[in-house]
């Protein structure tokens, strides 16, 4: 963003003076952007809703494509996967891929082998050789 400061007559400068700046979209200063209204949101959440079911419905493929945050999909989730990009802003669409990743990391540790779970098995000082 960037801050414009003017000056009273009696000196006095203005920092609060600030210019909103949205990536040259040409929208006026002061107005609201059209995603962030409710149809806005409800079309970013139906086109990401669709694209987390396609990753799911094809899990038994080999994830090829990759997305932000590490989250890697199938190809045949490309269509969807672009849809959900261009439906919601940058920043939620990171958030979503974030969300998405942690709670399957939480299920895969909960879901995972006797090996994960209880108390850590620390080495026992005979496996040393001394």
């Amino acid at each position: 963003m960037s801050s414009t400061a003017t000056t009273s007559p009696e000196g006095d400068s203005d920092h609060h003076v600030h210019s909103r700046e949205y990536g040259g979209g040409g929208e006026a200063a002061g107005a609201v952007m059209a995603d962030v209204l409710s149809k806005g949101r409800e079309a970013c959440y139906k086109a990401r809703d669709a694209f987390y079911t396609c990753v799911e419905k094809h899990a038994d493929k080999k994830p090829t494509e990759i997305a932000t945050m590490g989250l890697l999909y199938p190809a045949d989730c490309k269509k969807s996967r672009a849809n959900f990009v261009n439906s919601c802003r940058p920043s939620w669409v990171k958030h979503f891929d974030r969300q998405y990743s942690a709670k399957k990391r939480v299920q895969r540790l909960l879901d995972g082998g006797d090996d994960r779970r209880g108390p850590i098995s620390l080495p026992q000082p005979y496996t040393f050789k001394q």
